[in-house]
């Protein structure tokens, strides 16, 4: 890996990547059309806000993929809080419809989550894999 794909902070020089999987309670297939194009839009903002750095995305009916480059100072249960809590704001405000859907419950996603760290020898392994998803459907 080339020097200049690590980041630099005060005695430190680091590169934090997780690749993240979440799905909606139930997983009930609800991210389609556009809720999945809006979706992709609100991960964007917050991972701009939050000086995440997306590097490969796939939001399926069922469940969503991300793998990020994020800060040294934020810990990986940090980043899954904020893009699940801001997302399922943003998405129940945009779409009230699903808001109406999952009404019973009160929440748009499962509890759970996946996360793994990334080193740069399978950067390029987990990018196919999130890019293949859409085909094995």
């Amino acid at each position: 890996m080339s020097e200049e794909q690590y980041h630099s902070a005060s005695h430190c020089k680091y590169l934090i990547q997780y690749h993240i999987i979440w799905c909606p309670k139930f997983r009930f297939s609800v991210l389609k059309g556009n809720v999945e194009d809006t979706l992709k839009q609100i991960l964007h903002k917050i991972c701009d806000d939050y000086s995440y750095h997306i590097k490969s995305l796939e939001v399926m009916p069922d469940h969503i993929h991300i793998f990020i480059d994020v800060p040294q100072t934020v810990a990986p249960c940090d980043v899954v809080r904020t893009l699940k809590s801001i997302s399922a704001i943003e998405l129940f405000k945009t779409f009230p419809q699903l808001k109406q859907f999952y009404a019973r419950c009160g929440v748009l996603w499962s509890r759970g989550y996946f996360v793994s760290t990334v080193g740069h020898i399978s950067e390029a392994t987990v990018i196919k894999y999130i890019e293949e998803q859409k085909n094995h459907d």
